[in-house]
């Protein structure tokens, strides 16, 4: 029998679970969660080995100052990026395969969509690169600088008040609304149109998550405690009706801490560990 895709209840991540039978649920969500898995386990595994290496601003002085290739260090933001976002993409994964199912294309066409939306945060990966370079090479003195505490503070000054932004907002409502989105954006169908939906939906959880990333730079990127708990703020924002809620809270206490970071600078190291 043919998938509807009409959703039971309005348009959200849950409603995704309604438009096809629990097998084809299970197999769609519990595939992105398996590489997800395995992309844990990988960053786990490059964090041990990279223990003792700075990668943020608030481990410079504490740790060895690194020199790793930008082939290396975008392999490892990729492994990163498949671990804390491909989970949160699930119901678009669903809602995709629905729509696909319905016009008769290929499973392909959906994989061509996540290929989409992949690629988009494996480009951005060149920004925390930049980072990376310019600050691996700072003298250990930095760290008793005040510009750097400085610095470290404006980016979680920063990432904190984009949660409260209508640029915030409006990508937040688009992670959120899997069907609208690919009517709108996955018209016509076929694997160019696949592929442009999840190129464009990448850009908008982009638009959504950047300012979360970015605390990476100050923390560390990779930082696994950080890791998990951004996880679980994208996670609980695009799969909750409140979410923007969530969003606001976090922002606030990013800005007490970025003041924090500033007046105190001793904060920032303790936070990096």
């Amino acid at each position: 029998m043919r998938a509807i895709v009409t959703p039971a209840k309005g348009d959200g991540p849950r409603a995704t679970f309604s438009v096809l039978s629990w097998r084809i649920n299970f197999v769609v969500v519990i595939a992105p969660l398996a590489l997800s898995a395995f992309a844990w386990y990988s960053t786990l595994d490059d964090a041990t080995s990279m223990k003792g290496m700075a990668m943020g601003l608030g481990q410079i002085g504490g740790r060895a100052q690194g020199n790793m290739s930008a082939s290396v260090f975008l392999t490892m933001w990729v492994t990163m990026m498949v671990a804390m976002m491909l989970p949160t993409v699930a119901p678009f994964v669903l809602a995709h395969l629905a729509l696909t199912r319905r016009r008769s294309g290929g499973i392909y066409q959906t994989l061509v969509f996540i290929a989409g939306y992949l690629i988009v945060w494996s480009l951005i990966g060149v920004v925390p690169l930049i980072a990376y370079k310019a600050f691996a090479h700072l003298s250990a003195d930095a760290a008793d600088s005040r510009w750097l505490s400085a610095l470290a503070g404006a980016i979680l000054l920063l990432a904190g008040a984009y949660q409260f932004t209508g640029w915030k907002q409006y990508c937040l409502d688009s992670c959120q609304s899997p069907f609208a989105f690919l009517v709108t954006h996955n018209f016509g169908g076929g694997g160019l149109a696949s592929l442009r939906a999840g190129v464009i939906h990448g850009a908008y959880c982009l638009g959504c998550c950047w300012a979360l990333t970015a605390v990476f730079l100050v923390v560390g990127l990779m930082n696994v405690v950080w890791m998990a708990g951004i996880f679980a703020i994208f996670f609980v924002e695009k799969s909750w009706r409140h979410g923007l809620m969530l969003a606001k809270v976090v922002g606030v206490l990013l800005m007490v801490l970025g003041v924090g970071v500033v007046a105190r600078p001793a904060l920032l190291a303790s936070m990096s560990l």
